[in-house]
């Protein structure tokens, strides 16, 4: 017997109506070609990441015989202006440039969903304190903060990562807000209320996991969008610094060779594209997949 994909919330499944839960939300991943395209996307970074070591074939650090050559058998991605290979560095950059934007996310994730479950479930004066807080953040463009805190805390990789999670907080909360208001006038909710559990545990075991699904998306979506803004903080100096090998660092190094060597800047740029693009990808296949509207 199969569970569908919209059982009632808080609703317990056994084993099995889980794992056919599961399948049924694999094989609408599966149908969806934005997700699908995605989720292969996002699986074969994931795996350069993870083997990195493995995968390159120079130290990043390590000098060659040659100084700016372009790509060859030897060199894919060619080499830079001090001799070190740019495949190396471009693969040992996916390492990085993944765990300062999982890293990131996740700073905005946790304080924004304490701050979206507050102003939801308890509404009047915390939620205008709080969300008038938050509007004064979104009020700023989302960039220009990251740089401004970047530059306050000063210029290194740690630095680049609180700056991305902090001006991300504001966007999570809302998120959160949102799905909390809508639950939190449920049956099952205004039930728990009625048999005396603390607000503590309605917010932890009645909320927060029937609002995982519009986490998850935004989560993802937001997963390119800090890869893409670390990259920003690194080519303007903000960031990551040289010789370390992320990607918006490499920009940075090459942008006086722009002219006369473009590969130093081309495949930098292009991993930072793909990987904004699956995360992309991968967090719209997710909102179909997971938005009950388009369920079959």
């Amino acid at each position: 017997m199969s569970i569908p994909l919209n059982a009632a919330p808080g609703a317990e499944l056994p084993k099995s109506g889980r794992l056919s839960r599961l399948r049924a939300g694999l094989a609408l991943v599966v149908e969806n070609r934005s997700a699908l395209v995605g989720l292969v996307c996002v699986s074969l970074l994931l795996l350069v990441a993870l083997f990195a070591p493995l995968i390159a074939p120079y130290e990043v650090d390590a000098f060659t015989d040659g100084v700016l050559e372009g790509p060859s058998w030897m060199h894919p991605f060619g080499i830079d202006q001090i001799g070190r290979d740019v495949f190396s560095r471009v693969v040992e950059g996916t390492r990085i440039s993944l765990a300062v934007g999982l890293l990131a996310v996740t700073i905005s994730l946790v304080a924004g969903t304490i701050i979206g479950l507050l102003a939801g479930y308890y509404g009047g004066m915390v939620d205008s304190v709080l969300m008038r807080a938050m509007d004064i953040v979104l009020a700023l463009p989302y960039v220009l903060m990251a740089v401004l805190i970047a530059a306050i805390l000063g210029p290194s990789l740690q630095n680049g990562i609180i700056a991305i999670g902090l001006v991300r907080i504001p966007r999570f909360a809302r998120v959160v807000r949102g799905a909390t208001m809508s639950v939190a006038q449920l049956q099952y909710v205004e039930a728990a209320r009625s048999i005396g559990a603390s607000d503590f545990r309605i917010i932890l075991h009645e909320i927060l996991p029937n609002i995982l699904g519009p986490l998850i998306v935004y989560f993802t979506l937001s997963l390119g969008d800090a890869i893409l803004a670390a990259a920003v903080l690194s080519f303007l100096g903000l960031g990551a610094q040289p010789p370390m090998p992320e990607w918006g660092a490499m920009l940075n190094e090459a942008q006086r060779y722009l002219t006369t060597h473009p590969f130093l800047s081309v495949f930098p740029g292009i991993f930072i594209f793909v990987t904004v693009l699956s995360f992309n990808l991968l967090g719209d296949g997710l909102r179909d997949v997971l938005d009950p509207k388009s369920r079959r």
